[in-house]
C-alpha cells in the first residue's frame, strides 16, 4: 500500500470517527462561522453539515446564550487555553430535546462542554472546537439523590401528625435564634401554645378525634406565620412559635388573632362538630433570659398563668411582671 494510500486510510477513518462518535463537535472558525458539524449535532439538531457549513454559529441557533458564551470562546482564543462548562454550571448550551427512555423526565439534554483551541502549524489560534457530552443520565442521578436527600432531611425535621417542625428541630431554631439575641442583642419573642382541655376531647370523642383537633390548630398556626416564624410541635396538644424581629407587643398581637380563629373555628369530624380553644403564653427575650432554656421556662409561667386565668387567652411574661389581655 502506498504511503498516500495508507494517508487517504487514515482520513478517511478519522472522518468516520468524528461523525459517529457519540458525542457533539463543532468546530469554529475565528468569527464563529461553523467548519464542522459532526453526525451527533445533525441528530440531535436535524441540520446537515452540509446546509450549515460556513453559516455563523449564534445567526444560525439565536436561543444561544451568545454574550455568556462569547466571553468564553473569547478567552479560548486569547489565552489558548482550554475551558470547560459543567451542567451544573449551565444545565445547556444548546437546547437538545433529551429522547432518552432512562431519563425521560428531563425535557432537555444535559450537556458538559469543553472548548478547545485550535492552533494552525504557525502556532496561532485560528479556530476553536466545541465538544459537547450528553450527561443527561449522570445530571438526572445526582438531581434525584440530592431531591431525595432534602426529602429525607425535611422528614427528619418534620412532626409527622401536624407537618410543623418537631421537637428537635424547632430546639435546633430556638437555639439559633438565642445565640443572635446573645451576640447581636435585636428582638424576638417566643409563644408557648396548649390546647385548652384537651384531656377531656380525648376522652369524650376518641383520639382519632383529638389528632384531627391537633391537625386543625396546626393548619390555623401554620397560615398565621411569616417566613421567617418558625413553629414546631413542643409536646403531645402543646405547640411552640419562635418570632425573630418580634416585640412583645407584636407577638401579643399575633397571639390574639390566632387564639380568636380557633375560637371561632369548627372541627368536623364524622357526625360531630368539635369546638376548642386554646391559651397562649409569651416572652420577649430580653437580659433577664440567660439561655434558651430559660426563655422556654418564662413562657411556660405565663402559659401557666394563662391557664390559671381561665383558659383561652394570652399573657405577656416581663421580667418584672406578667400581664394579661383580654380574655372571651
Amino acid at each position: 500500500m502506498s504511503n498516500d494510500q495508507s494517508a487517504m486510510n487514515e482520513l478517511h477513518w478519522l472522518i468516520d470517527m468524528v461523525q459517529t462518535i457519540e458525542v457533539g463537535l463543532v468546530v469554529l472558525d475565528r468569527h464563529y462561522n461553523i467548519q464542522l458539524w459532526n453526525g451527533f449535532m445533525e441528530n440531535h439538531s436535524g441540520v446537515s453539515p452540509n446546509s450549515i457549513k460556513g453559516q455563523n454559529l449564534f445567526t444560525r441557533f439565536p436561543d444561544l446564550p451568545a454574550t455568556w458564551l462569547k466571553q468564553k470562546m473569547e478567552s479560548v482564543f486569547m489565552l489558548k487555553n482550554r475551558a470547560f462548562i459543567s451542567w451544573e454550571q449551565r444545565p445547556y448550551v444548546f437546547q437538545f430535546k433529551n429522547y432518552r427512555p432512562i431519563t425521560g423526565r428531563a425535557d432537555y439534554m444535559y450537556q458538559n462542554v469543553t472548548l478547545l483551541p485550535l492552533a494552525s502549524l504557525t502556532g496561532q489560534v485560528t479556530h476553536i472546537s466545541v465538544i459537547i457530552y450528553d450527561v443527561t443520565d449522570i445530571a438526572i442521578n445526582k438531581l434525584q439523590l440530592k431531591a431525595a436527600n432534602e426529602q429525607l432531611e425535611r422528614l427528619s425535621q418534620t412532626d409527622g401528625l401536624t407537618q410543623l417542625h418537631n421537637r428537635r428541630h424547632w430546639q435546633e431554631c430556638l437555639d439559633h435564634e438565642y445565640d443572635i439575641y446573645a451576640r447581636y442583642s435585636g428582638m424576638a419573642s417566643l409563644v408557648m401554645i396548649d390546647i385548652d382541655n384537651f384531656k377531656h376531647i380525648n376522652d369524650s370523642y376518641g383520639h382519632v378525634a383529638g389528632d384531627k383537633v391537633i391537625q386543625h390548630i396546626a393548619h390555623l398556626l401554620s397560615q398565621s406565620l411569616r417566613e421567617t416564624d418558625c413553629a414546631g410541635r413542643y409536646g403531645g396538644e402543646e405547640f411552640a412559635v419562635v418570632l425573630p424581629k418580634t416585640s412583645g407587643a407584636d407577638a401579643m398581637y399575633f397571639t390574639e388573632r390566632l387564639r380568636e380563629k380557633i375560637a371561632a373555628s369548627v372541627i368536623l369530624y364524622e357526625s360531630l362538630k368539635i369546638s376548642v380553644t386554646v391559651s397562649l403564653g409569651v416572652c420577649e427575650i430580653g437580659s433577664h433570659i440567660t439561655s434558651s432554656s430559660s426563655w422556654i421556662s418564662c413562657s411556660d409561667k405565663a402559659l401557666y398563668e394563662a391557664k390559671q386565668k381561665g383558659r383561652n387567652c394570652s399573657v405577656l411574661h416581663t421580667s418584672t411582671s406578667v400581664n394579661k389581655t383580654t380574655q372571651d
